[in-house]
């Protein structure tokens, strides 16, 4: 049996809070990262060119019964900076997937990234799920970096795992963390500047 996704929820700490997405967070997005290619390069869908394109692209997220999506809002503007949602993962027990995140680029290398990591590993762990995967394109280094940083395991290698916009194959990195491996993790993440 697969876990059950988590419920939509607010989480919140210093640096960032999590909202479920909505349309209200379209054009906060879209100033984000719309129309930039480098922000969309390892997603799997085309670059946005406009407001409308980037709202179908979260109305098919929140409609998508397989996962949980949230608006990345930075405390310090108060706006909408990317998503990141939960996903299901099927054939694994008590699991839960971190993934289709994005930000826009006047946050990358900020803490951002690693306060909504914080708070979705938590929650995770907290509603008692057992493992945490989280998974990019095997060429995207800086998310794999970023990835491991916060403490995930490099499981192994999907080749060929699925096609990327452009019709290429992409092959999948994917990476996991424990509950039991989480506290260590998490205290290190805390005691950083």
């Amino acid at each position: 049996m697969t876990a059950t996704l988590p419920q939509p929820v607010v989480l919140e700490n210093d640096v960032v809070r999590l909202e479920p997405l909505a349309l209200a967070h379209v054009s906060d997005l879209f100033a984000a990262g719309g129309g930039d290619d480098e922000v969309w390069r390892w997603l799997p869908v085309a670059t946005p060119r406009t407001e409308e394109e980037l709202g179908k692209t979260a109305l098919t997220l929140v409609h998508d019964d397989q996962h949980v999506p949230f608006a990345v809002i930075a405390k310090e503007s108060g706006r909408a900076v990317g998503w990141t949602t939960y996903g299901d993962v099927p054939g694994f027990e008590a699991s839960v997937e971190i993934g289709w995140t994005w930000y826009g680029r006047a946050v990358w290398r900020t803490a951002v990234n690693t306060a909504c990591k914080l708070l979705l590993v938590e929650h995770a762990f907290g509603l008692g799920l057992n493992r945490v995967m989280l998974k990019t394109d095997a060429l995207n280094v800086r998310s794999q970096n970023a990835i491991r940083r916060i403490g995930g395991v490099h499981e192994g290698t999907l080749r060929r795992h699925r096609r990327r916009p452009d019709g290429t194959w992409r092959d999948t990195a994917v990476f996991s963390i424990l509950t039991e491996e989480w506290p260590e993790h998490r205290t290190r993440l805390l005691s950083r500047p």
